[in-house]
């Protein structure tokens, strides 16, 4: 088990609500399902942040700038796995709502490098703040074992969201 994950508790594992076994048997069958429950679960969080008007996508384009620092617009169309004119119009939006500041780059005068202002900190602090609160009640309902479930089942997401 992950050191950041253990302290999520381990016991003898018991089957969810409505778990089809089945579904455990087929690959294709519980590909779809677990990309169902990951979408609801994506869609129940992204309600949890702190008032704004943003998109999700620009949303997730500030998310990265704030967790992996100033980026170039290629290397942050690169995170998100857009292309960059698409990017260019994210990052307007942000930049007018005075979420991201453009400055030239240290290291390449003919690059702009998009950093998040102090605005963007803060609602994306109090982002994390009511996601992380939401979610900490509904695992400290889960029994040890399914706890222990979830740590396991989220090594295996990153590296599916890695790979």
């Amino acid at each position: 088990m992950h050191p950041k994950t253990a302290a999520l508790g381990v016991i003898k594992a018991q089957p969810p609500l409505n778990s089809e076994p089945a579904a455990a048997n087929n690959t294709a069958e519980l590909s779809h399902e677990f990309r169902l429950a990951n979408g609801r679960l994506a869609r129940r969080l992204r309600q949890e942040k702190a008032e704004n008007e943003l998109g999700s996508g620009q949303f997730s384009a500030l998310g990265v700038l704030y967790v992996h620092g100033p980026l170039t617009l290629t290397e942050l169309s690169e995170f998100e796995r857009v292309t960059p004119p698409s990017m260019t119009r994210t990052v307007k939006c942000l930049v007018d709502a005075g979420l991201v500041a453009r400055t030239d780059s240290t290291l390449d005068g003919r690059k702009i490098v998009l950093r998040t202002t102090d605005a963007a900190s803060e609602m994306m602090t109090e982002t994390r703040k009511r996601r992380d609160a939401w979610l900490v009640q509904r695992v400290a309902q889960l029994s040890p074992a399914q706890r222990s479930t979830l740590a396991d089942a989220t090594i295996i997401m990153k590296e599916l969201a890695d790979s």
